[in-house]
């Protein structure tokens, strides 16, 4: 499993909502190593555990991938508890790659999970945290980025998803 691949635009998996980590192992534990790594390896800043083909409430994220000092978390079935505000910014996603769009979202959250010592955790963030939580756990979710976009966006990148969408699907077909 130390070799994590991209779950692709059109994958099924990224539609379905995940299923509750029943306990943490040291499977779950690996799962969420290697979430890093292939977040890391993408230049990503978040990653859901279905965007790597697992059906798990599981996220990664650090939002300061070059600085050192960063402390990158694993989240066990993470919860949005509170939203206030809204913030629009640009958002961008592995698993949809090349396409980008401005999303609204709530401009801060609290979010509630279990870190991977399996104690509750509390996260009050803002910012870009708060944007990469809601991000992430909507993949959970089975949503999209591309979801939130207005229908003028949607028009404009029409062809970029089905592009996508049919690379992923050859790429299943010839089990890639």
């Amino acid at each position: 499993m130390a070799n994590l691949k991209l779950s692709k635009y059109g994958s099924d998996i990224l539609r379905a909502v995940a299923q509750p980590v029943e306990e943490i192992t040291s499977d779950i534990r690996k799962i969420a190593e290697n979430m890093l790594r292939a977040m890391y390896d993408s230049d990503g800043v978040g990653l859901a555990a279905p965007q790597v083909g697992i059906s798990k409430r599981i996220i990664v994220f650090d939002p300061e991938p070059l600085n050192l000092d960063s402390e990158p978390m694993a989240l066990i079935n993470p919860e949005i508890v509170e939203r206030s505000g809204q913030a629009d910014a640009e958002e961008g996603c592995l698993s949809v790659p090349d396409v980008r769009g401005e999303v609204e979202r709530a401009a801060s959250v609290t979010v509630e999970a279990l870190n991977l010592d399996g104690k509750k955790v509390r996260i009050e963030a803002t910012d870009l945290l708060a944007r990469i939580l809601q991000h992430e756990i909507d993949h959970i979710n089975g949503v999209l980025f591309v979801d939130h976009l207005g229908r003028l966006k949607k028009q404009l990148i029409k062809k970029q998803l089905k592009r996508i969408e049919k690379e992923t699907r050859e790429d299943g077909a010839m089990g890639l």
